[in-house]
């Protein structure tokens, strides 16, 4: 069947849209990678290059001294291993609470069920700055270290938007599932762990990366919490306190470097788990 003048009209407006929301997207990152393969006379040259070019000749020349910068920068190192510590403990203790909570909410029956949804939900509304003073002054009083405050600090976030996600999940299983397992003799914390949770496990990448990226990536609990901690500070807050290897130096080159250093996990994270974010993006859509 021959298309129309206005099918092919159509198209050739859809794929443009595509190109531009694609090149509107990437070109931060692209941008990022340039600068980061620039030297600082190289970042000063104005107007500023698309690829790393030599100022006297024009020849494109990147480097990699700014990466060399950033491995050498013991604060940075230290920052990478303190996200990893926060992120993961984040992460896991948020899905192993959140996994449990949302199995009571989306299959079990009790008194005050609905009101603890959007109790739930009510408590991802506040933004951060409204609870940071408060919170603050409680671990400082109990005198919290600044990891652990962290990990509890963003829970606070993680955990009602992991649990109000994966009540949906539950929800969407067949309650044949749990009668079945009843009738077999099996008790409700076997049946949650040993049926119902495998079958969860796109629900739980999905949510589980989420919650990853968030913690990967806070900013002011970390400063807040880690001000009398430097030690603590996580990678974010280490990027941010950046000083350059020479005195008095913006190091723009070294900062774009540590970001993409920085992103680099979580670009595997989600080309490993590809498959199970689709598959988690669209299993509660449907019940049943």
């Amino acid at each position: 069947m021959t298309k129309t003048p206005s099918a092919w009209i159509g198209r050739i407006l859809f794929w443009l849209a595509i190109v531009l929301i694609a090149v509107y997207l990437l070109f931060p990152f692209y941008w990022a990678i340039n600068s980061s393969l620039k030297t600082e006379s190289q970042l000063q040259m104005t107007p500023g290059t698309y690829v790393p070019r030599s100022p006297g000749t024009g020849d494109v020349a990147p480097t990699l001294q700014n990466y060399g910068a950033v491995f050498r920068n013991d604060r940075f190192l230290t920052g990478l291993k303190n996200s990893a510590i926060v992120a993961v403990s984040t992460t896991a203790i948020s899905l192993m609470v959140g996994a449990f909570a949302a199995f009571a909410l989306g299959k079990l029956r009790f008194r005050g069920k609905q009101p603890s949804l959007y109790l739930i939900l009510s408590m991802t509304m506040f933004p951060q700055v409204a609870v940071l003073t408060g919170l603050y002054a409680v671990i400082r009083t109990l005198s919290i270290p600044a990891i652990p405050s962290m990990i509890l600090s963003y829970m606070l976030f993680t955990l009602p938007f992991t649990t109000w996600v994966m009540t949906s999940f539950f929800e969407g299983l067949p309650n044949e599932l749990m009668q079945s397992a009843q009738v077999d003799g099996a008790t409700p914390f076997q049946t949650f762990y040993m049926i119902l949770l495998p079958l969860t496990l796109p629900a739980l990448v999905t949510t589980g990366l989420l919650a990853f990226i968030n913690a990967w990536n806070e900013y002011l609990f970390a400063l807040t919490f880690t001000t009398i901690e430097p030690d603590a500070r996580t990678v974010p807050v280490a990027i941010a306190l950046f000083t350059g290897e020479v005195s008095f130096q913006e190091p723009f080159g070294e900062i774009m470097a540590a970001a993409i250093v920085v992103t680099i996990p979580l670009l595997f994270l989600v080309l490993i788990f590809q498959q199970k974010i689709v598959a988690g993006l669209t299993a509660g859509a449907v019940k049943g």
